[in-house]
């Protein structure tokens, strides 16, 4: 008798736990999911320290007409505030040299230079030009900074098949005044948080540009990292690829090496 009894206390503990979760669940809004999917996306990928990879640009006119541009990016994890990015030009020659120092913050305006070698001096990106074509790509500046949780409002839209992978399709509204975009909807992984596709609005509402990403690999056992990502805008019919071709982790970078004032030692 004992031993039944057991067995219907721990039946009703089960019972009363699966009715928690499924209350839990339906509980949860449209808005707290989606939030919780981009702190799922951004806790999936801390911890990498820092890299440097080498990248092709390769910039298409509507025509299709190619121009291809080396580069190297170096990156680095900070820990409580967003992430710095230094991307250095080595070809072709008429931009080789130029220099693009980025240091992402989470609750205040990013902070962005541009060395350019034939002006020899340090420009300072404005917030409120961030919306600007980088370098003549289809990436803005505004494209370029680490995704951080707080610099938008969320609501999950649907679960969607893209391509093989689960994805939850979330909304994500800037909070910047000055942001390009009106919102931006991507396509999330479920097994691993990745970014598939992202869908940027104008702000008038209209799509403007659609960012892919593929060929992801796996490094240190956790961190994945798209090596195709393509950004094609619908308005011009222009797009960008960004190839990685290489990447590397834990190659000795620190903050010294993000100053400002180091764009003036840097080649």
């Amino acid at each position: 008798m004992q031993q039944i009894n057991r067995a219907l206390s721990f039946a009703k503990f089960v019972l009363v736990s699966c009715l928690l979760t499924s209350f839990s669940a339906q509980a949860e809004t449209p808005e707290e999911k989606g939030l919780r999917i981009a702190q799922e996306r951004k806790a999936s990928d801390q911890g990498w320290g820092n890299s440097e990879s080498h990248t092709l640009m390769i910039l298409r006119n509507a025509s299709g007409d190619e121009s291809v541009r080396e580069m190297r990016i170096r990156a680095l994890e900070v820990s409580g505030d967003g992430d710095k990015g230094l991307t250095i030009f080595d070809k072709p020659r008429d931009v080789a040299g130029t220099l693009f120092l980025n240091h992402s913050h989470i609750n205040e305006a990013d902070d962005q230079w541009l060395y350019l070698p034939a002006l020899k001096r340090i420009k300072r990106i404005a917030s409120r030009n961030k919306s600007g074509p980088f370098m003549g790509s289809e990436f803005s500046y505004e494209d370029l900074v680490s995704f951080e949780v707080e610099k938008f409002t969320y609501k999950f839209l649907r679960e969607e098949d893209y391509q093989v992978f689960k994805t939850d399709v979330v909304e994500s509204i800037p909070t910047d005044k000055y942001s390009g975009y009106s919102r931006q909807i991507s396509w999330i992984d479920q097994k691993h948080a990745r970014v598939h596709k992202i869908e940027f609005y104008d702000r008038k509402n209209a799509l403007l540009k659609t960012l892919t990403f593929s060929d992801y690999k796996l490094y240190k056992n956790k961190f994945w990292r798209a090596h195709l990502s393509k950004m094609v805008n619908h308005q011009t019919g222009k797009s960008t690829d960004l190839v990685t071709e290489q990447i590397s982790f834990d190659v000795g970078l620190d903050e010294a090496d993000f100053a400002r004032n180091a764009l003036l030692r840097i080649r």
